[in-house]
């Protein structure tokens, strides 16, 4: 086929044919709700035949069910001389003049829309708690309702190179499927638990585990178990191109500045999440200063006295003296000197995860963090990047004259939350539904949520998204 792409689409685009295109993919192919899927359940079946399977297609001019793998659908193709027909499982268009499926980009784009709003219809189930097991329930609901993953397994584009019984893409892919079935009844999560188990040892049995634990052990076994599209490794053997890299990971760039000759020795490595220390715990965290510039970075203020999560990020990013017992060999110098550590972002993720440590273990005490932490819904990274590190000085974030870049802005669309104690807990999940509609999910049981109940909640592990992405 010509890059011009297929020149008979044109026959079809007159009058209200996106509106029909719409309705056929409303009705016939994506169905959202229940109300549709048994409409199509009850019409979809072959005119000539009256086969339901056979890859049905619909002709796009008078929705005309019929067989193609009997050629039912050519047959009718030919008499009536209407040259598309629609693939009513995975939505492709077929030339019957071109004798291949076609690329349209105004159909796709109208394929993709339609798509999107059938699969937000769905997506809200409660899940099943196996004993103990709300841990790995909320890590569950934040992964199924991350935009790019849900397109990733809904789009049947994991192609396992494993025993199906024993890969954890292929059960996640599963789940997405029950997720998205449009299911209302509790989803009970028994083969994930079992391959969790299998493949995160540290995590078996039924005592109450770490959520936290449990997002790292999962995204390390998911990208484990997954190839990118080649089915090789990348030359860098801390980044392939599997779905989880190109979801989670981002860059973390760490600069130590000798403090001699004033050399500066940068790494950078892979991270998944970034982990913030609190104040209340045994790791100092510098005095706030509320008056001070950038005071109401990403819209938070100091006006109640609240630590933000800016404040942890700022924590995070300053410069760290190590001290004269921590002396590193400067290459400059040849000699070991005292130095200062720095980490910047040099590489955002498109979701960007922050644990925040409330759970302290130490040689003399085992206790959990209750600090408040105010957190926004819309987060701007750009004062963290390495790229912006000439504007800080001393810890402090200096307010630079250019705009932030939308590049590095993200939306809040996942909160887990701990209730109890360290030794006796209670994980849930506040997820947005679209048009910022937010859900609480409380193991089996779904409720409506508040955006202020979301945001004067505790915080355990913040998900967020870029605002703006950018397709390779």
């Amino acid at each position: 086929m010509s890059p011009a792409g297929c020149p008979h689409v044109n026959c079809f685009k007159v009058d209200n044919w996106k509106q029909n295109l719409r309705v056929i993919y409303q009705c016939f192919v994506w169905s959202g709700s229940a109300e549709t899927r048994k409409r199509k359940a009850k019409s979809c079946i072959c005119h000539m035949c009256g086969a339901h399977l056979s890859r049905l297609h619909s002709c796009l001019y008078c929705v005309f069910f019929a067989c193609f793998a009997k050629k039912h659908i050519h047959e009718h193709a030919k008499s009536k001389r209407h040259n598309l027909a629609i693939d009513l499982l995975y939505g492709g268009i077929y030339c019957f003049m071109c004798q291949d499926y076609i690329y349209d980009k105004d159909m796709e784009q109208i394929a993709k829309e339609e798509q999107r709003k059938a699969w937000k219809m769905q997506g809200l189930r409660g899940l099943i708690n196996l004993g103990n097991t709300c841990f790995m329930n909320c890590i569950v609901q934040a992964l199924t309702h991350t935009p790019l993953l849900r397109d990733f397994f809904l789009s049947d584009r994991h192609k396992c190179e494993m025993q199906s019984n024993s890969c954890l893409v292929c059960e996640m892919s599963q789940l997405f499927q029950e997720f998205y079935s449009g299911h209302r009844s509790p989803h009970i999560p028994f083969r994930l638990l079992h391959l969790v188990w299998t493949h995160a040892r540290h995590l078996a049995g039924y005592e109450q585990q770490d959520a936290h634990e449990f997002l790292i052990a999962a995204l390390d076994v998911l990208h484990r178990h997954c190839k990118d599209d080649n089915g090789k490794k990348a030359n860098n053997p801390n980044h392939c191109n599997c779905i989880i890299d190109q979801i989670f990971t981002g860059g973390l760039q760490s600069d130590v500045t000798c403090q001699v000759c004033h050399g500066v020795s940068t790494t950078i490595d892979p991270f998944w999440d970034i982990s913030l220390d609190l104040p209340g715990s045994s790791t100092p965290f510098w005095p706030l200063s509320p008056g001070g510039d950038g005071s109401t970075l990403n819209g938070e203020s100091h006006t109640n006295g609240a630590t933000t999560l800016t404040d942890c990020l700022r924590r995070f990013t300053r410069p760290e003296h190590l001290g004269s017992s921590a002396k590193i060999k400067c290459s400059g110098c040849h000699s070991y000197q005292e130095s200062t550590k720095q980490l910047t972002m040099k590489k955002l993720p498109i979701v960007a995860c922050f644990h925040l440590k409330r759970f302290e273990h130490s040689a003399k005490l085992r206790r959990k963090i209750t600090t408040y932490v105010s957190f926004p819904l819309e987060l701007d990274m750009t004062p963290f990047m390495a790229s912006s590190k000439e504007s800080r000085m001393n810890g402090q974030y200096q307010q630079t004259v250019e705009p932030f870049n939308n590049d590095n802005k993200y939306s809040l669309f996942a909160v887990v939350n701990h209730q109890g104690t360290l030794e006796s807990g209670h994980y849930t999940t506040f997820i947005r539904q679209h048009k910022d509609h937010w859900f609480k999910c409380d193991d089996a049981i779904i409720t409506k949520a508040s955006i202020e109940a979301v945001l004067d909640s505790e915080g355990y592990l913040l998900f967020y998204h870029k605002q703006f992405l950018e397709y390779e």
